[in-house]
């Protein structure tokens, strides 16, 4: 049996709806739904993972690190003492350490080495639809996200979730790696302009700082994460060149998909 869990979030609705015709897969979800089973990381007493032969683990990394840090422990800890056979997680890419919300994801992937269990770890890149959240134009087409010169190898979240899926449904071949899934083509705001024919005027980070904070969108430690998000770009630290071993492509075993398309259709 194949258990998904963080099933919730985007990436873990577009798996869940890849393999909603397989009766061999578990969805655990705080709130189940008819036919689901209750997982609930702040839980323990709901971490019950027995006859599970492959657990997909979708991180929980919308909190501070040490909750993050100890969600996952007790999810491995669990996996550990119900015999699972094999742990699939989804982590962060290696160009990412850079980013504040790195260090619960290297967390994970050090706990999983010294466990007892079979892994694989999906190192995603930032998605092409983030992206599309942080940098979408104004009311007048200007894209004014702080990135300076810089760029991003944006990927498609539907492409993260074919990876997913076709490791996790026959995980036995990719024991033991740690696999980098960025994307292709690293995009910059004056792309980003082009493909919604706008402009890219970039604003400064203590201007962007101040405008979110005030805009009552973000938690307190999420306005560190953006920003950081924004530095690490315009840097230039996620453009994809320091990633020696792109495996989306031989993953899929397609061309991916456009991250610019992406980002253009989901701005719109």
């Amino acid at each position: 049996m194949l258990m998904i869990t963080g099933a919730t979030g985007a990436l873990g609705r577009l798996v869940t709806a890849r393999l909603a015709h397989r009766d061999d897969v578990v969805i655990g979800t705080r709130a189940p739904a008819p036919g689901q089973r209750r997982v609930d990381f702040d839980d323990p007493s709901s971490l019950d993972f027995t006859g599970v032969d492959t657990l997909l683990v979708i991180s929980a990394g919308a909190a501070e690190d040490d909750i993050v840090a100890a969600r996952h422990e007790a999810v491995i800890s669990a996996a550990e003492k119900a015999g699972v056979g094999h742990l699939v997680y989804t982590s962060l890419s290696g160009d990412g350490d850079h980013l504040t919300y790195a260090l619960a994801h290297r967390w994970t992937e050090r706990r999983l080495r010294r466990s007892t269990l079979n892994w694989t770890v999906l190192r995603n890149g930032l998605y092409a639809e983030f992206l599309a959240a942080i940098a979408a134009p104004g009311p007048d087409g200007t894209v004014a996200a702080p990135l300076g010169d810089g760029r991003l190898a944006a990927v498609a979240r539907e492409d993260l979730a074919d990876v997913a899926v076709r490791v996790a449904t026959d995980p036995a071949p990719h024991a033991g790696r740690t696999y980098e899934l960025v994307g292709e083509q690293a995009l910059g705001g004056a792309d980003l302009a082009a493909a919604v024919e706008g402009r890219y005027e970039p604003g400064t980070l203590a201007a962007t700082r101040d405008a979110v904070a005030a805009s009552g969108d973000a938690l307190p430690f999420q306005v560190p994460m953006l920003l950081s998000t924004y530095s690490a770009i315009a840097g230039g630290f996620l453009d994809g060149t320091s990633v020696t071993d792109n495996q989306l492509r031989a993953l899929l075993g397609r061309a991916p998909r456009s991250a610019l398309e992406v980002y253009a259709a989901t701005v719109r």
